[in-house]
């Protein structure tokens, strides 16, 4: 399985929050670090994960930020 980082902006882009915002409510000081594992350039840790679901008010189904990583052959 793979982080669904579309779906993570999606939740943040509906609940009217910026880059910034997010970065703030994570506990950082400025918006790159949070664009980063947004965009995939950084890995997001579990921790983190359940931070941002929590921020997003989404910890009651955790699988929504999740999609399958099934090679074709094995589909």
């Amino acid at each position: 399985m793979l982080v669904n980082l579309q779906r993570i902006k999606a939740e943040r882009l509906v609940r009217g929050l910026t880059q910034e915002d997010m970065a703030k409510k994570m506990g950082w000081h400025d918006r790159s670090s949070y664009a980063r594992r947004e965009k995939g350039v950084t890995p997001i840790g579990a921790d983190e994960l359940i931070k941002i679901a929590e921020i997003l008010d989404c910890t009651n189904d955790m699988s929504l930020f999740f999609k399958l990583d099934v090679p074709k052959r094995e589909q």
